[in-house]
């Protein structure tokens, strides 16, 4: 299995397996650098409702192929129907949030079990149809590249690369929203057209995701990266760019670990691998680790016993 997974590194595994790498690696930088806008506007689980609320599109447009005579299995219909659910979703959490008492967080529990619920009796229903070919549908929620075409592949790696285009150049006016949106209005920045912005590639990366990582772990590439790159630095565009380094580098990892052992997932493979760097960062980052905090408390202990000490004499 090392020399698979070598070879897997090295993009020597086959032409499929080296697309689908780079696809993963291109996606977790736009997942983790686009997440970091959403995790300093503390909105992180807004990911969760739109990833949950893509399972209604997904059913929807495979019915809806099927019902004009295709196979169902289009990726490009499937994420186009995924896409106008998740962007149903989000329009409902704003309304929730903004013209009722609820909290976004309600609101977003709301969303997220209505859609996801709505979605899994959809499923259901098109496991029972007799045209079309729904088996693999169900990979959309864990993530399957199995199957995976060219043409999908290179739809991935292309969208992965837009978002990160997207993100490297609207960077100063997603960063000044995220880290004070009262100051970004006083010179000129629209902050709800910026939120709205942030909504809509979140909502980008988390549709070409699906087919690599699954709308359950999608919320994963977007909350784990920014997470960890946060233990590093205090500095917003150091903490975006250390979350795409940290997202690419979870899914390019974990899309080669899966080449070298074809039975084993590539989504929760990549979500274990961002888990991993997330928990090496929590222990051992140097400023804010668990290890250099207990480092400087047992160092100021030690002050304060000297400081007593010399004072006592």
């Amino acid at each position: 299995m090392w020399n698979a997974f070598l070879e897997a590194l090295l993009l020597n595994a086959g032409y499929n397996a080296s697309l689908v790498a780079v696809g993963a690696a291109l996606l977790g930088a736009a997942a983790g650098s686009s997440g970091t806008f959403l995790f300093l506007r503390k909105r992180s689980l807004v990911s969760d409702a739109l990833a949950h609320s893509t399972l209604p599109g997904i059913c929807l447009a495979f019915m809806l192929m099927v019902a004009f005579g295709g196979s169902g299995r289009s990726l490009i219909g499937l994420l186009l129907g995924s896409a106008f659910s998740a962007g149903l979703g989000a329009l409902v959490v704003h309304w929730l949030s903004s013209r009722t008492r609820l909290p976004e967080d309600a609101a977003i529990g709301v969303v997220l079990s209505t859609f996801f619920g709505f979605g899994v009796v959809l499923l259901t229903i098109i496991q029972t149809m007799r045209s079309g070919y729904q088996a693999g549908l169900e990979g959309f929620l864990l993530g399957s590249t199995a199957g995976m075409l060219y043409e999908d592949a290179l739809l991935i790696a292309v969208g992965g690369a837009l978002a990160v285009l997207f993100i490297i150049l609207f960077r100063r006016p997603l960063t000044l929203a995220s880290f004070n949106p009262e100051f970004a209005a006083t010179i000129g920045v629209r902050v709800r057209t910026t939120d709205i912005a942030m909504m809509l590639l979140a909502m980008a990366v988390t549709v070409i995701g699906l087919k690599v990582v699954g709308l359950v772990l999608i919320v994963a590439l977007l909350v784990i990266p920014p997470v960890s790159a946060r233990f590093w630095t205090d500095r917003v565009e150091i903490v975006a760019l250390l979350a795409g380094a940290f997202g690419a580098l979870a899914g390019y990892l974990g899309a080669a670990l899966s080449a070298s052992a074809p039975s084993m997932p590539t989504g929760p493979i990549i979500v274990l691998v961002g888990t991993s760097i997330f928990i090496v960062s929590f222990l051992f980052a140097p400023r804010r680790g668990l290890l250099a905090g207990l480092l400087r408390r047992r160092q100021a202990v030690e002050a304060l016993k000297a400081e007593q000490f010399i004072s006592s004499r």
